[in-house]
């Protein structure tokens, strides 16, 4: 079967330039293509010495990282997106410059800043000041204004303190303290996050980039259509399954959305699924991507840092929940399916499972090699190596078989070069992002916000743990509005995760819930760029679309209550009998839930019904004996009722 797009691929390019600022770079042509490369390269080249050595100071590390990744983002993103694509300004190369320069100021007099560490010159302060403000603008190009602007609130927090009322009083800061604390202290632009996304997170990022060259998205739609495509519904599933597989590598909501979806949504629309359910279901299942272990959009390793936990505690924390995510997808897109009386594709059109699996079952390797050494107990980085040697051996490999075959190489030259570009410019969204991070982590650590915004949190709902719980979705909701999936981690885990904790709850709970809520925000109305994304494929109403897509992620904003109480969930502390019960009640759970919305289950549920099945599944999806027993009963007996009522009714049609 043809697998290819069948959405026109200039369309894709703009759908991704209005909504997702890292797609919307510039195209270099002659002289400044050579450019790009030799810098791309230099940088790719430092970071692997840097691993590979460990000779580099943490740092000289960061802030070198850091001043590559500032003249990168004026190299390659405008100003506008109305700007043309194939130019340089003379502005933007002194801006990337002096970004670059401020950084390096760091490298090179390192020692002496050292020495004088609470007494910085006057040239030490101004230098900081340029570079805060070109990172600001840097973060306004590829990031967005939302992080920059609570980047900025946070700033004037500092030297507001002393009119502020209540638990947000302090004391107040001076320019130099502020400034020196975000620019030359490890506990601000160069803290934890940058610390994290100058080394194994760069590797991870690099090796993504190997790794779609390959063809592994079109090998994961090929193959979810091999196990799912001739189903009830087929392409819909198709969608929930490569999403899956997709968000195992891809660092974005809306990047995952356009690259699968521009598949998956025509063949959903060509069943009969109307365009807002299509759209819907590739942008839901592709935000669940997100949350899908080993990666989460790096936001794992960023929380195990965090945390001061072993990474693979984080993955094996987000497996049970991110499997009842699609779970609950899975099903609502079954039923949807029935309801509509919707066949899945013909045989003959999709591929074979086994043929297929032989011919180009080898391009997963490099996922397979990460994951054994994540969980033999070897560390990120010596993951993320092995993950990229084993790419640049199956590229060898691919392209010595391509030239026996007379063949143009896959990994020629040029695609060897654009895969390096790839990697560094795809860097750059991520470190801008950590680095505004670092802005607002460091104001927090100066003021001590931290514990005032969760006390805060905790007084307005007067230390009801719900109550709280429920501010701090809409609090994490709000602030992942718009924001990259790091990014989206770091804000919403400084701010609002603490409040969690205070109550008592288990640190890693508390992030994972704040950060699945953040995540949400990419298909909850109003902003929902993934739902968007998905609603210009599919040529549907974007709020229909995100209103959808919202009904079909429900799992997602019942699951984080769970593990919060009960955080056997995320394999803390937690027998094998403990787990298959909470996931196996959860998933009936998700089911009574998915017919209370979709109004269907083995017939059209009737508006009591409905109501019952969702009580019934909430209550197995709450944790409790009791609840779980009057749950599991309540929807087999109401499953009964609609199978025998259907039954009733075939034989009276058939009479």
């Amino acid at each position: 079967m043809d697998m290819s797009p069948t959405t026109n691929e200039a369309e894709i390019q703009d759908i991704m330039r209005d909504l997702d600022k890292e797609a919307s770079y510039r195209q270099h042509t002659c002289w400044r293509r050579y450019i790009t490369y030799a810098v791309s390269i230099a940088f790719v080249a430092f970071q692997l010495y840097s691993t590979l050595t460990g000779s580099i100071p943490a740092q000289v590390l960061r802030a070198t990282h850091l001043a590559f990744v500032n003249f990168l983002c004026f190299l390659l993103f405008p100003a506008s997106k109305k700007l043309p694509r194939n130019t340089l300004p003379w502005y933007d190369v002194l801006l990337g410059l002096v970004g670059a320069a401020c950084w390096m100021y760091i490298s090179f007099n390192i020692e002496s800043l050292a020495r004088r560490v609470g007494a910085y010159q006057t040239k030490d302060i101004v230098i900081g000041i340029i570079g805060i403000l070109i990172l600001f603008e840097a973060c306004r190009r590829v990031v967005g204004l939302p992080i920059m602007i609570i980047a900025a609130v946070f700033i004037l927090y500092a030297f507001a303190g002393p009119y502020l009322p209540g638990f947000l009083n302090h004391r107040g800061y001076k320019l130099q303290r502020v400034v020196s604390h975000l620019f030359y202290n490890t506990e601000g632009i160069m803290g934890t996050p940058i610390g994290a996304c100058s080394t194994f997170i760069f590797l991870f990022i690099l090796f993504g980039a190997l790794l779609e060259k390959t063809g592994i998205g079109q090998f994961f739609i090929d193959i979810c259509n091999a196990i799912a495509g001739g189903a009830s519904g087929g392409p819909a599933k198709v969608a929930v399954l490569t999403s899956a597989l997709m968000g195992t590598v891809s660092g974005s909501s809306v990047s995952n959305t356009v690259g699968s979806g521009s598949f998956t949504i025509p063949m959903m629309k060509s069943l009969g699924y109307k365009p807002e359910f299509a759209g819907a279901v590739e942008a839901s299942a592709s935000t669940g991507g997100q949350l899908m272990p080993p990666i989460m959009g790096a936001a794992a390793f960023l929380m195990a840092e965090s945390l001061g936990i072993p990474y693979l505690q984080v993955a094996k924390a987000a497996i049970i929940p991110a499997l009842l995510y699609f779970t609950g997808i899975f099903i609502m897109v079954h039923l949807e399916a029935k309801k509509l009386g919707l066949k899945g594709l013909p045989k003959e059109q999709l591929p074979k499972f086994l043929p297929l699996l032989l011919k180009k079952g080898y391009l997963v390797l490099p996922l397979v090699i990460i994951i054994y050494f994540l969980c033999s107990g070897r560390t990120a980085t010596y993951a993320a190596l092995m993950g990229l040697l084993c790419c640049v051996v199956l590229g060898a490999a691919t392209s010595v078989v391509d030239v026996i075959k007379g063949r143009k190489p896959t990994f020629g030259f040029h695609e060897v070069l654009d895969m390096i570009c790839a990697g560094a410019r795809n860097i750059i969204s991520v470190a801008i992002a950590c680095g505004m991070a670092g802005i607002i982590i460091g104001i927090v650590t100066l003021t001590g916000l931290g514990l005032k915004l969760g006390a805060g949190l905790i007084s307005i709902s007067h230390g009801v743990a719900f109550v709280t719980l429920f501010f701090t979705m809409i609090s994490s909701i709000i602030l992942g509005m718009g924001a990259p999936t790091t990014a989206n981690y770091l804000i919403t885990s400084t701010i609002t995760a603490s409040a969690i904790i205070q109550l008592g709850f288990e640190p890693l709970a508390a992030h994972m819930f704040a950060f699945y809520f953040g995540i949400i925000a990419d298909i909850t109305p109003p902003v929902a760029l993934a739902a968007i994304a998905g609603a210009a494929i599919a040529k549907g109403k974007p709020i229909k679309t995100a209103l959808n897509a919202t009904k079909l992620a429900i799992a997602a904003f019942i699951i984080p209550y769970v593990f919060v109480y009960n955080p056997q969930m995320l394999l803390i502390n937690a027998s094998l009998p403990s787990v298959l019960l909470i996931a196996s009640t959860a998933i009936v759970g998700m089911f009574g839930l998915s017919i209370a919305l979709e109004g269907y289950g083995f017939g059209k549920a009737a508006i009591i019904e409905r109501i019952l099945f969702g009580a019934a599944g909430l209550a197995l999806i709450v944790p409790g004996n009791m609840t779980d027993i009057i749950g599991f009963v309540s929807i087999v007996v109401l499953c009964v009722e609609q199978i025998i009522r259907r039954r009733l009714t075939a034989k009276k049609a058939a009479a």
